[in-house]
């Protein structure tokens, strides 16, 4: 073979090698290209909740997509499918830099102004988060709170890398309900003394005795024996109260006699004992067969009932984040597990107790449940009946 010849062949075999190099390098391109929009790979300290919000979607769309059946439970390297993205979006392997919410608003500074939200009774940075589409540390981030478990109705939370262009600080429509609602014109409108009329008045989200006394110039004791209330602390929205005409001058409220005969009785004479009764929504704490306390509370809805049996405590937490498909709770307060993950606990995000509200656990004022906490040790029997 003639010189020419051999350095012609060595020069296409090189050419050949090089096409099916470029060929097995272009397979794993395409095929990443297609599956990164449509998939995230889980960090080191990432929940279902932060990723759920990155990508616009819900923590229950991401556990169904990947069969997950605790979405609390995630791990790093962990590939998920997202639901509903678009193959042209892949997914950073890293995490992406800090979204439009937080960067600085635009020059013209004169020309915008921040958004405010307003704090309704029950409402949790979680909950004011997912409105916003921003995280609830973000926001507790942003207005410096210490303990972010403990924001009040009708506080003010600036609500970060918002703004409305050349208006005053705003909230949204949904939020700008005042944070005590309006009496109703017919309830709140005094009946002459001379008739010696009762007034009723149906009772607002976040009011209390005291508030409501105070809208009609009476005493909340007043109202209390009014309405024969066994536990005044504990009212619920939509109940209508009888508003006595005058202040009936009597003082101090005691509960009626009906309070201790009507609690559910206990299953053992000896020892301390959790009564959960679901039939009336209540809790009663015995020790040797003596009532000592009773407390209105909120079970399990029907989708999602309260185990039902004889237990016991087997663990008990301070504070602890509780989340699962639509929602998202840090620091639950005065958790104590009788039974799997059914727990009796502290409750900052509703107060319609009497009304069952839960996934199944036993929801309670937390002053009640810090009560309930440091009188019942790990061991402690708990009777749950209809």
């Amino acid at each position: 073979m003639s010189t020419w010849a051999a350095t012609h062949l060595k020069w296409l075999r090189l050419a050949v090698f090089l096409v099916a190099v470029s060929i097995g390098l272009m397979g794993p391109l395409t095929h990443t290209a297609a599956q990164g929009g449509s998939t995230h790979t889980v960090q080191s300290g990432e929940n279902l909740f932060r990723i759920a919000l990155r990508y616009n979607t819900t923590v229950e769309s991401l556990s169904i997509a990947n069969g997950i059946s605790d979405p609390t439970r995630i791990y790093a390297g962990q590939v998920l499918v997202i639901p509903g993205a678009e193959a042209a979006v892949p997914a950073p392997a890293e995490p992406a830099p800090a979204p439009a919410a937080v960067e600085p608003a635009p020059a013209p500074e004169a020309n915008r102004a921040a958004v405010y939200h307003t704090v309704q009774a029950g409402e949790t940075l979680a909950s004011i988060g997912r409105t916003y589409g921003l995280g609830w540390t973000e926001i507790a981030a942003a207005n410096g709170l210490a303990n972010p478990n403990h924001i009040y109705g009708g506080q003010q939370l600036l609500i970060p890398g918002t703004n409305a262009p050349g208006t005053a600080a705003v909230a949204p429509p949904v939020e700008q309900a005042p944070a005590q609602p309006a009496p109703a014109p017919a309830a709140v409108e005094p009946a002459p003394a001379s008739t010696g009329a009762q007034r009723t008045h149906v009772v607002q989200r976040g009011e209390r005795l005291a508030s409501i006394a105070s809208i009609y110039g009476v005493s909340w004791p007043a109202i209390a024996r009014a309405n024969n209330l066994t536990d005044p602390n504990h009212i619920f929205a939509g109940q209508t109260l009888v508003i006595p005409a005058t202040d009936d001058g009597q003082g101090a409220y005691v509960q009626p006699n009906t309070w201790a005969p009507a609690a559910a009785p206990p299953t053992i004479s000896t020892g301390k004992q959790i009564v959960v009764d679901l039939s009336d929504q209540r809790v009663y704490a015995y020790e040797n067969g003596q009532l000592l306390r009773n407390v209105l509370v909120s079970t399990g809805l029907p989708g999602t009932p309260t185990v039902q049996g004889d237990y016991r405590i087997y663990v008990k937490y301070d504070s602890q984040l509780m989340s699962g498909p639509g929602y998202y709770l840090p620091g639950v307060p005065y958790v104590m597990y009788f039974y799997k993950g059914y727990g009796l606990h502290g409750t900052y995000w509703h107060n319609n107790f009497g009304q069952p509200m839960s996934h199944g656990c036993v929801n309670m004022p937390t002053p009640e449940a810090q009560w309930f906490y440091n009188w019942a040790e790990i061991g402690t029997p708990v009777h749950v009946q209809w």
